[in-house]
């Protein structure tokens, strides 16, 4: 009899944890159950998780602390109130109490407009910057079906490097590659970090239908700035 129940246990936890794998599409339910994050929202953004398709702007990452939301390596955000000066202003101030280092795309001096980028992204343009390995931050997406959606970054990358991202809890995509965007060409060194890209059919990822909650880390070499992923699927 002991034996019997035993073996009835075993199949109970093997049918629990097929009855989760069902339901979110062989993500960890415990990421959605558990999860203390919320979408993004202020003034000028109504917030919302993103939706799939469409565009899932990384500075939008969702909002809560340390360790909740995201992972930074300092407490200091680099670029809103940092090389951007703290005047009150939308794009300035953003997010500037957060340690995610964000900043925005500039069209004077040709910082974001140069020649020696393959692609001119839209002036005013939020993005997560200074990124160092270790470091990740979740965004909260609504999927209109479950399936796979491919997508393509927008992105600057001093050293290239790789990420990652989970989906729900559970590794989505594996390493990575983001290639390098250096231009030796560029006669001014500190634009190399503004010499923008599309990485197109970068990621693939397999979502369930409704919210899924994606976690980008950054692994290796770090020095890359992620404006946005463009999902399609």
């Amino acid at each position: 009899m002991k034996r019997e129940l035993l073996r009835l246990g075993v199949c109970l936890v093997c049918l629990s944890g097929l009855v989760a794998v069902t339901a979110f599409g062989g993500s960890a339910a415990s990421e959605l159950h558990g999860y203390k994050g919320t979408p993004y929202e202020d003034s000028q953004y109504r917030g919302g998780a993103r939706k799939v398709p469409g565009r899932v702007m990384c500075a939008y990452y969702d909002r809560g602390s340390e360790g909740v939301a995201y992972h930074d390596s300092d407490a200091k955000n680099s670029g809103s109130g940092g090389l951007n000066p703290a005047d009150g202003t939308y794009l300035n101030g953003f997010r500037m109490h957060e340690a995610v280092d964000t900043s925005y795309t500039k069209y004077h001096d040709d910082i974001d407009n140069n020649p020696f980028e393959k692609v001119h992204p839209p002036k005013d343009l939020l993005y997560v910057g200074w990124t160092e390995p270790g470091e990740w931050f979740k965004i909260t997406v609504d999927a209109a079906r479950a399936g796979v959606y491919t997508g393509d970054l927008l992105y600057t990358s001093n050293r290239g490097g790789t990420i990652s991202i989970d989906v729900n809890g559970k590794d989505g995509t594996g390493p990575v590659t983001i290639a390098s965007t250096f231009n030796k060409a560029d006669p001014i060194a500190w634009r190399q970090w503004h010499h923008w890209d599309v990485a197109k059919g970068l990621v693939t990822l397999k979502l369930a239908k409704g919210k899924n909650v994606l976690t980008i880390h950054i692994l290796t070499s770090g020095n890359m700035n992620l404006a946005y992923f463009d999902f399609r699927g």
